[in-house]
């Protein structure tokens, strides 16, 4: 018994582990998105990437009017932090002669000709003059090779320590650093505000209109008794199996007869009506006793009544699952606005629309990008977290009868 317990919870522990991993896997784009809108657009495009936003350290040092950057630079055989005071310092390389490939960074004007003029010829032919170069404190005798640019690099504790290098190549000191203010940047950005606005309103009327509409519908199918139902309910369900592109055409003429072309209402009315969600409410209708429903018009309601008293509270996972899945459609759209919206319209424009303008205008700016997609993703997340465990309840609830 024991045994058997104990083989219980380590499947049950190992069970977590892997759901752990994968949705960890699952949900890293997302967190990945969210910490590079905070980032500055340098620390955006720094290779390696880095998951949390980083920024470089600066100081301020007697003597320099501005705030100096540290590096990580190694001298004396460690590494420590060194304040880059100054940059574009001409510098050549130099290599010893007897191995060419042992170079050294040095200014031009650390170092002279040798004192007895010799001079070496480099594999390409040219003919270099011998120099005397200093380096880590000593005198060598080498040739120039090439040219570069170097930063010199001075010990914060001790200005007379001082390093030259390439600036492009050494290690900056960063710390994690946030910038929240991207995401009013981005606020402030191609109308996004209005287009937040129109967003929300045009999902809030879609979703309460499929609401109405397929409660409506679903009751009907479910209960009502009229002539060819069966087969209206057949040919309106088969309606999900048209594609979309093949409606473009159509519902557009019909936004010009109506003249609702480059209006909101272009967005909201074509998809308040919809057979998925009549089908789904169908389904959970059928579930309820019809006992239930008979004692309730033998006590003189009305069919209103029974729906809105006995109906929809049972159908609650139901609903809240049509209206998750009817949010995310309507908030997520992007083809149909595309079609129907014209792009200098800003006023009608929704975030998907936005989002793709600000894909142009700041390409140069990824964060501000993904700042943008983050303001986007964020309320469908949410509500499809809170709305989830409804999914489960409806889907034990609404298997296919009658």
């Amino acid at each position: 018994m024991k045994s058997f317990k104990l083989s219980r919870i380590l499947t049950n522990i190992g069970a977590y582990i892997v759901l752990t991993f994968f949705a960890l896997i699952m949900l890293f784009p997302f967190i990945f998105m969210v910490t590079t809108s905070l980032k500055t657009p340098d620390d955006t495009f720094n290779y390696p990437p880095r998951l949390l936003p980083r920024e470089g350290v600066e100081i301020s040092l007697d003597g320099y009017p501005n705030q100096v950057p540290l590096y990580l630079i190694e001298k004396d055989g460690t590494k420590s932090e060194f304040a880059l005071v100054e940059t574009g310092i001409p510098a050549g390389i130099f290599a010893e002669m007897d191995d060419l490939s042992s170079t050294y960074s040095v200014p031009l004007d650390l170092v002279k000709p040798s004192a007895n003029g010799d001079q070496f010829t480099l594999p390409d032919g040219s003919v270099q003059s011998v120099m005397d170069v200093p380096v880590n404190g000593t005198m060598m005798r080498l040739v120039q090779t090439g040219k570069t640019v170097l930063g010199r690099f001075i010990d914060p504790n001790d200005f007379s320590r001082e390093v030259y290098q390439v600036v492009r190549t050494s290690q900056p000191v960063t710390k994690v650093t946030a910038h929240p203010e991207n995401y009013s940047h981005v606020m402030t950005m191609e109308n996004m505000g209005r287009s937040l606005t129109n967003t929300i309103l045009v999902t809030l009327f879609v979703v309460i209109g499929q609401l109405v509409t397929s409660v409506m519908g679903g009751y009907a199918f479910a209960r009502l008794r009229f002539p060819g139902k069966d087969k209206l309910f057949v040919f309106y369900l088969g309606t999900i199996m048209i594609p979309f592109v093949m409606l473009i055409i159509p519902l557009y003429q019909l936004m010009v007869l109506f003249g609702w072309t480059d209006k909101l209402a272009a967005l909201i009315f074509p998809w308040i009506f919809s057979a998925y969600g009549t089908f789904l409410m169908r389904q959970f209708f059928i579930t309820v006793p019809k006992e239930i429903e008979e004692a309730a018009l033998i006590d003189g309601a009305s069919r209103f009544k029974i729906l809105y008293n006995i109906f929809l509270p049972a159908a609650a996972p139901a609903l809240a699952t049509m209206a998750t899945f009817t949010f995310l459609y309507a908030w997520n759209s992007f083809f149909w606005p595309l079609v129907i919206i014209n792009t200098g319209n800003y006023e009608n424009h929704v975030l998907t629309l936005t989002l793709n303008m600000l894909r142009g205008r700041a390409s140069d700016s990824a964060n501000l990008i993904l700042a943008g997609a983050a303001i986007s993703i964020l309320p469908p997340f949410l509500l499809y977290i809170l709305g989830q465990r409804f999914f489960i309840e409806s889907a034990m609830s609404s298997g296919v009868k009658g």
